[in-house]
């Protein structure tokens, strides 16, 4: 599908890649990792076409679509609501419908004998066959499905998209990418702007989608779901891993181990030859040895080792003790602009308690954290602290405040006199500020640079309550690790609003989820409170639909409507038995070729099978015919089930048949 050969790129002094060669076969599940600055964005926009590169380097199949979901937004046209840009994912297949509706006008229009009616009608059955072979006629229902997916409320469908915020706009584009359904789909950063359970929704949603996957993501919990193979950036190499990024992280250790004692055993032949070369470097008689083993030295292929930022720690400044209750919230209440966010909103906790804070963007988490921490006022409702209860707080805003004049270490020392410059420094470097970055200007960092700066300052402020609003937002896995073992270590007390579940599993105790107005408190880690709402939806699927009400007696004497009841009966009986029985019958086939095609995957995943040209052609036949009968009985299918819920419909609506 996707091939990428020797693929060089220097900038500067800097390689960003070496000689980088991999292929993205049909189907493929990649998670792309590396640190921050590895090339994980550029080599995306290389392989989207975004980005220019030599001629031969990435090469796309020629029938191959592909579809990018960049991190940054794009524009949309002033006016346009946000169903009809959705819609625009379709269209191609619009374009088409256009193109036959104009067909089917001219062929009205001009006689049978005409010269020009022959080509019409092979134009018109072109046309509708491209048609018939879309989704075109279920996509209504598809931008719905995506759209409420990813958290949109059917009453915003009208909306233009100018109305919505940055992050809802970045919600709309990757509504677009999944409706288009390209062949090989480039994720940067997907789930940054969803909460929770939008991000729930897109790895379902992907788990079954029909095509290849490359997604850049800092959310360990949506990779691991999504994700069968790694692909990790390193030192301008790229290292293919079989797996998800769990399984990445295991072999990693297991090759990191290996990679080291070759690297110490080279160091010291190194360290060796040195020593010779120093001791007869100045001596006539040994000049030759000497001359030979220094090219020796030049020709070895050095082993080199990625810096080990896992080695960086550290840890909270002790709480300052305080009482055993932390905070209660009594009745608490907001609204904007007349309309309610929450309402009596009522909790204790505890010295020690760790809490995230779930719900949809827009169910009010960002402002109840504010008002914890002061920043915001409630309309209703108190927030009583504890004694000798001291708070630090971090929102997305707080980047904006930073003393501009300060390089990042003033920043940071003038937040605390606890901390050594050795200390504050370490601490930075947990936050990817290194060697130079800790004497940049607050002025001149980046977005993301001022909110990691904003967190590493409140982290070095001594507190025992700590409210924090997404503070994974900018930071790698290796940062997000840092994080997590000193928020599992700390002894104070924890509010925290974020969307990443395995960064949230390690230390949360209790989940306050936030929804439709009204706050409910569950206890256990993120993925209890999780679990116990998949059981609740579970039960509910399971629940017997409501029996229809009695229709109102009619005039008709009961035996009357005994015979016309029954008559109806068996109408509807003779309507939908042919259907369901066809429906059957498909999902049998249906079955069969999906265990079929099942067992060829595991057979194409398999290196060994490439040893054999002949075999893998084979199979690799055998399963593009397999996915086109696939199709057409799905169609098919899709086609009985829409006929027998229509007669369903009616039946149910009283209309005759």
């Amino acid at each position: 599908m996707l091939s990428i050969n020797n693929l060089t790129i220097l900038y500067g002094k800097k390689t960003l890649f070496n000689g980088v060669s991999a292929r993205v076969l049909k189907n493929d599940r990649i998670g792309l990792v590396g640190s921050n600055g590895s090339g994980k964005t550029t080599l995306l926009r290389l392989m989207a076409g975004q980005q220019e590169c030599d001629d031969n380097v990435v090469v796309r199949s020629k029938h191959a679509t592909v579809g990018y979901l960049p991190q940054e937004i794009t524009s949309f046209p002033a006016g346009t609501s946000l169903y009809d840009e959705a819609r625009t994912a379709f269209a191609d297949i619009l374009a088409v419908q256009h193109e036959l509706e104009q067909t089917n006008a001219r062929l009205s229009t001009i006689a049978h004998a005409s010269p020009e009616f022959e080509a019409l009608l092979e134009r018109q059955g072109r046309l509708q066959h491209r048609l018939d072979d879309s989704d075109f006629f279920r996509m209504q229902s598809q931008i719905e499905k995506v759209l409420v997916g990813l958290g949109f409320r059917e009453k915003d469908f009208g909306r233009p998209c100018e109305t919505f915020s940055g992050g809802w706009l970045m919600r709309l584009m990757l509504a677009k990418q999944l409706l288009a359904r390209p062949a090989l789909l480039l994720l940067d950063e997907p789930t940054n702007h969803l909460d929770i359970e939008s991000v729930t929704w897109l790895e379902e949603f992907l788990q079954g989608y029909q095509g290849a996957l490359i997604i850049i993501s800092h959310d360990r919990a949506f990779l691991d779901g999504v994700t069968s193979r790694t692909w990790e950036i390193s030192l301008g190499r790229l290292t293919v891993y079989k797996g998800n990024y769990t399984a990445y992280v295991k072999e990693k250790t297991s090759r990191m181990a290996i990679h080291l004692a070759a690297y110490e055993n080279q160091q010291a032949q190194i360290q060796q030859t040195m020593r010779f070369v120093d001791r007869f470097r100045s001596k006539s008689t040994k000049a030759s040895q000497v001359q030979s083993r220094l090219r020796q030295l030049d020709k070895m292929d050095k082993i080199e080792i990625e810096s080990e930022e896992r080695g960086v720690a550290f840890r909270f400044p002790p709480a300052p003790a305080s009482g055993k209750l932390a905070v209660a919230v009594s009745r608490l209440a907001k609204s904007y602009d007349g309309e309610a966010i929450f309402a009596d909103v009522n909790f204790e906790l505890h010295r020690g308690d760790k809490l995230a804070v779930l719900g949809v963007n827009g169910a009010g988490k960002s402002t109840l954290a504010k008002i914890l921490a002061s920043q915001e006022t409630a309309d209703h409702g108190t927030v009583q602290y504890g004694h000798n209860v001291k708070v630090s707080y971090f929102g997305q805003h707080q980047a904006r405040e930073l003393p501009l004049e300060y390089t990042a270490l003033e920043t940071m020392s003038h937040a605390t006199e606890a901390m050594t410059v050795t200390q504050l420094r370490s601490l930075l470097g947990a936050f990817l500020f290194r060697g130079d970055d800790v004497d940049k200007k607050v002025a001149v960092l980046s977005g993301g640079e001022k909110s990691r700066l904003a967190l590493a300052r409140m982290i070095a402020t001594p507190a025992n309550l700590l409210i924090m609003d997404e503070p994974t937002n900018h930071l790698d896995m290796t940062s997000q690790e840092v994080l997590q073992e000193a928020l599992r270590q700390y002894d104070g007390t924890i509010v925290i609003v974020s969307h990443n579940r395995f960064f949230l599993d390690q230390f949360v105790n209790r989940v306050l989820e936030v929804k439709e107005g009204r706050a409910t408190l569950h206890e256990g880690s993120v993925s209890d409170y999780l679990t116990r709402l998949h059981r609740q939806e579970q039960a509910k699927a399971r629940q017997p639909a409501p029996k229809p009400e009695a229709a109102p007696a009619s005039a008709a004497s009961g035996r009357e409507r005994r015979q016309s009841e029954a008559k109806i009966r068996l109408e509807k009986t003779r309507m939908l038995g042919p259907a369901k029985k066809a429906a059957e019958a498909e999902e049998r086939e249906i079955e069969v070729m999906e265990g079929r095609k099942a067992e060829l995957e595991q057979l194409l995943a398999d290196p060994a099978l490439y040893q054999d040209q002949e075999a893998f052609a084979a199979r690799s036949r055998e399963y593009g015919e397999l996915e086109r009968r696939l199709k057409r009985h799905l169609e098919r299918w899709e086609e009985l089930q829409e006929k027998i819920e229509e007669i369903e419909t009616r039946f149910q609506e009283g209309e005759s048949p």
